[in-house]
């Protein structure tokens, strides 16, 4: 990179162009249901978003002065400094108050132009320069300092700003893919719950509720176990020899049934749990479960393939209902918290005891509501998936495009860019 930069271009270390700001270490006794929310390591989710939708709290009235150093604005740019993701970079999209937990550190940019800077340090190549900052073999961790170290190429302001305009359009065009997948997301689950929590199902009118051990259910609906209608952990035969894709407990986000399959390697062997696509992967280890880790599989070119991955999956496979309904059933608040309550173990390592699902019953809907339920969720789970894949492949354009773009191979001033007015030092 520094062979061919322009002239009037300069490298800068990322102290002198931003101010690293690594969060606070609040005590364990302050956390709470309700309150100010934190962004803590768990919700930098490696998709250049920040989850919001599970957060932890503290009380309102920590919020002194010292703490107000730490409040996020919307737009705000944070990165992982521990663990697995470390080194990951989110824009925090968010118009309430948040506060930052340790271990995560926000990046102010003062003496660049925001988006540029944005449009750099999110490329795959910069987060995985911030990875490899990280240290230590157990726990992969890193400093505000090493952080600062990092190098950047400098353009001129007009030509960052003509930067930032050409990947800033693929930024809007994932973000608005990202929003359209939370929908989806939201969508579907709440369908679930007024179809099969509520009963208020199309027809609903004119069905007549019966006496259950469950309560009041539709008639031609049954009470049933889990077992009864899902298969636990399916045996499924996989050869030890022959690559095969393998999914870890880290390809697994906490807010989405998506696998992100950029984490997914090629490997030999069969140790580990066996999945197909459309079985649900449901986290059995603490705390991967209670922070929501629970997938779909949909990512395997053929349905006959087989994957296998971390043997602290649970697979669930629809036996007489639908996999979406299983994927949703996984997601829905009393099976967690039933799985939750039969954890064991030592502290830190608790697992999910698979006799939990022996005590737990649903109403199991008739034919005619499953097979319109998943005539309709089908297509809702797919268009994830796609907008999922098209994310990948923008950002795959946009990250090609971008050493072109920093190196200077490409002449931004033959570029006729309308470039606006200048954003102001700051403000993203």
């Amino acid at each position: 990179m520094r062979k061919s930069i322009p002239s009037n271009w300069k490298i800068e270390r990322l102290g002198d162009v931003a101010k690293v700001i690594p969060g606070f270490a609040f005590k364990s006794k302050d956390w709470c249901d309700n309150g100010i929310p934190v962004i803590k390591i768990k919700n930098i989710v490696g998709d250049l978003s920040i989850d919001t939708a599970e957060v932890d709290c503290v009380p309102s009235e920590l919020l002194t002065d010292k703490i107000r150093k730490f409040a996020l604005e919307d737009g705000d740019i944070l990165v992982a400094m521990t663990g697995a993701t470390a080194g990951k970079v989110g824009r925090l999209r968010c118009k309430s108050l948040h506060l930052l937990n340790q271990r995560v550190a926000k990046l102010a940019p003062h003496g660049v132009d925001p988006l540029y800077f944005w449009s750099v340090i999110s490329s795959d190549e910069y987060q995985n320069r911030f990875f490899k900052l990280a240290d230590g073999a157990a726990q992969p961790n890193m400093s505000g300092g090493q952080i600062e170290s990092v190098e950047l190429l400098m353009p001129p302001r007009p030509t960052q700003r003509k930067i930032a305009g050409i990947l800033s359009a693929y930024d809007d065009l994932v973000e608005n893919n990202t929003r359209r997948i939370a929908l989806l997301e939201e969508m579907a689950q709440s369908i679930y719950r007024e179809w099969f929590v509520h009963f208020r199902f199309p027809g609903h009118e004119q069905a007549q509720l019966i006496d259950s051990p469950l309560g009041k259910i539709p008639e031609g609906w049954k009470v049933v176990r889990v077992e009864d209608a899902i298969e636990i952990n399916p045996r499924i035969k996989v050869p030890r020899d022959g690559e095969k894709p393998f999914v870890s407990m880290g390809a697994i986000p906490h807010n989405t049934m998506l696998i992100d399959v950029t984490a997914i390697e090629m490997r030999t062997g069969n140790s580990g749990s066996k999945f197909q696509n459309h079985d649900t992967l449901f986290a059995r280890i603490t705390p991967c479960l209670e922070n929501g880790k629970t997938a779909f599989v949909q990512f395997l070119e053929h349905n006959s393939d087989v994957a296998f991955g971390s043997t602290e999956f649970i697979v669930l496979r629809s036996k007489t209902v639908c996999p979406e309904f299983v994927y949703l059933l996984a997601r829905s608040a009393p099976f967690r918290d039933n799985a939750i309550k039969s954890m064991s173990g030592a502290t830190g390592r608790q697992r999910v005891q698979e006799k939990c699902f022996d005590n737990f019953f649903f109403a199991h809907p008739d034919n005619e509501i499953l097979s319109r339920f998943a005539e309709f969720m089908k297509p809702v789970f797919k268009d994830v998936f796609t907008l999922a894949k098209k994310n990948r492949n923008l950002r795959a354009t946009r990250d090609l495009l971008l050493p072109k773009l920093i190196s200077g191979q490409l002449d931004m001033e033959a570029l006729d860019i309308d470039i606006g007015e200048p954003v102001l030092e700051g403000v993203a």
